[in-house]
């Protein structure tokens, strides 16, 4: 009898395997959410749903954008840091997932979410942020620009994707090193941002060159300055802040993440689809037109560039300090 049960034990044992790695090389057998964490019309939604196209192309499995935006980000990035770890919930994340945790600390309230919880697959795109006024406005460079501001203090209003966002943050820097003030009227987004500065709202933002390219070619637009360093292909005749005599730089950068604890093999997979749509040619030919360009790195090389980043946000998020 024991050996007969020894004998079952076994057999089960060789069919639950069995099972497993079937299930393991048929992902995905169902469509794939990507969360993105901004309304549309923002660099996290621009690069995303030509991206999760391509993905899904490479997969044989429809990737479906849901935008989920509210809290600067925050809000969709824990919903993605709080999935269940299957590989069916991406996150479409800008550079600001590295700053919310530690933002909520400063304003003494329990993060929404922890890096940790969150697992990088691949980094997408990585452009210094632009600081773009209306084609209209009375500033034709960024020295009139700041002139202006330092001479009307709280006149001059920016508009951002939400506190600690990755359009608040560098107009924080450019606040603090040029000892002047604007005020900082928080969206829901990148694109309710743009709306608000097209439609007069507000005065200024800063943005990706993804989110503002158009405009700016459309002649609705003006960029002033970029916090790069060097010139930019995308816009040769804009200095950088650095050029300018104004020791500062910012890199709003996008990258696919999954909940800790995916299977290995399954982020494996996701790792080589988000690599096949930075190499597919449709793809790279929209961004090229949106006004971005892939630049790639998968998960160990993203990883490392997330810790980095991460540590070099929170000096400058510690320093911002409290917001209102």
């Amino acid at each position: 009898m024991n050996r007969q049960l020894r004998s079952l034990c076994l057999v089960a044992v060789t069919v639950a395997a069995a099972c497993a790695a079937v299930a393991q090389t048929t992902f995905p057998t169902k469509p794939i959410t990507m969360v993105v964490p901004f309304p549309p019309g923002g660099v996290a939604d621009t690069v995303g749903r030509p991206v999760a196209e391509a993905m899904g192309k490479h997969l044989n499995q429809t990737v479906v954008v849901v935008n989920r935006g509210g809290a600067g980000g925050g809000i969709g990035m824990a919903q993605v840091a709080k999935a269940a770890p299957d590989g069916y919930t991406l996150l479409m994340a800008l550079s600001s997932v590295v700053v919310l945790p530690e933002a909520d600390k400063i304003l003494k309230r329990a993060p929404m979410y922890e890096l940790d919880q969150l697992v990088p697959i691949a980094r997408i795109t990585a452009d210094p942020t632009v600081l773009v006024v209306r084609a209209d406005s009375p500033w034709k460079t960024y020295a009139e620009f700041i002139a202006y501001v330092k001479a009307n203090p709280s006149r001059v209003t920016f508009g951002s994707s939400g506190n600690y966002g990755t359009m608040h943050v560098p107009m924080e820097q450019l606040k603090a090193a040029t000892s002047s003030f604007m005020l900082h009227v928080p969206y829901t987004g990148a694109g309710p941002a743009l709306l608000g500065l097209l439609s007069g709202q507000i005065e200024a933002v800063a943005s990706g060159p993804a989110s503002v390219a158009g405009q700016i070619k459309a002649g609705k637009l003006r960029a002033l300055a970029h916090w790069g360093e060097g010139r930019l292909a995308l816009l040769p005749d804009v200095p950088s802040f650095k050029e300018l005599g104004v020791p500062i730089s910012y890199s709003q950068w996008s990258g696919i993440f999954v909940p800790a604890g995916t299977p290995p093999d399954v982020v494996a997979k996701l790792r080589e689809a988000a690599r096949a749509a930075t190499r597919d040619e449709r793809t790279i030919q929209i961004m090229t037109t949106a006004g971005t360009s892939f630049q790639h790195q998968d998960a160990p090389e993203f990883d490392r560039f997330v810790k980095e980043d991460a540590n070099t946000m929170l000096k400058v998020v510690q320093q911002i300090g409290r917001v209102n």
